[in-house]
């Protein structure tokens, strides 16, 4: 079974004491941190912004900064964002003109950021399959987006298999990412289906050992 990234979901821990949680997850082995950005109007719920990311990057932390923007309008937002200190962008496909996803993907790029796209779970893989060769990431979302700790929904293993059989036909090498209700067992599903990286919120940061959480999904 091929190796895979963790990108632990920073909205899952404790704000109080933010630094101590980055370095614990550094310390435990993770190389990404995962930021869930919420507007309030593409989702149910508000998070942080451009601000936290800022502060956050100033740390130095030797972290990939995975930047999931759950707003309406992302591309109005695209180069804030990325001189915040987004190292993967990655933007909705039901939140913005498909036209411009190429436009977006030619801005980012010229950063020397990587550009991920991701697709809600009632949105089929189909939908995106004209797109996949501008990004570097397809996020697949494996519960509603918009608050944690929700159950993984079973059907989203087929899309995984569905986006891993598109990158090997078309040689495409986009990672395939996955984002909701990930823990133990359903961590197992995903990498078995081909999924490269897997965000996880509550199972790290309410674990009290983090490496061990990291290590058990990996």
């Amino acid at each position: 079974m091929k190796k895979v990234e963790i990108s632990p979901s920073i909205l899952a821990s404790d704000f109080k004491k933010l630094d101590h949680e980055i370095k614990d997850i550094v310390n435990g082995g993770a190389k990404y941190l995962h930021f869930d950005v919420m507007d309030g109007q593409f989702v149910n719920n508000i998070s942080f912004g451009i601000p936290v990311l800022k502060s956050l990057k100033e740390g130095n932390y030797p972290l990939i900064f995975d930047v999931h923007l759950m707003i309406i309008n992302p591309e109005n937002y695209v180069e804030e964002f990325l001189k915040a200190g987004a190292d993967i962008l990655t933007i909705h496909y039901e939140a913005v003109n498909p036209d411009e996803i190429e436009r977006i993907s030619e801005m980012v790029h010229k950063e020397n950021k990587k550009l991920g796209l991701s697709i809600k779970p009632k949105t089929n893989v189909s939908e995106i399959i004209n797109y996949l060769k501008f990004v570097d990431l397809v996020l697949v979302m494996s519960v509603e987006p918009g608050f944690g700790g929700q159950k993984f929904i079973n059907d989203s293993i087929l899309k995984i298999e569905e986006l891993n059989l598109l990158k090997e036909k078309y040689n495409y090498d986009y990672l395939i990412e996955v984002d909701g209700g990930v823990n133990i067992e359903t961590a197992k599903l995903c990498k078995e289906a081909g999924a490269n990286v897997l965000v996880a919120g509550s199972y790290i940061f309410k674990s009290k050992d983090r490496k061990e959480a990291i290590d058990s999904l990996r």
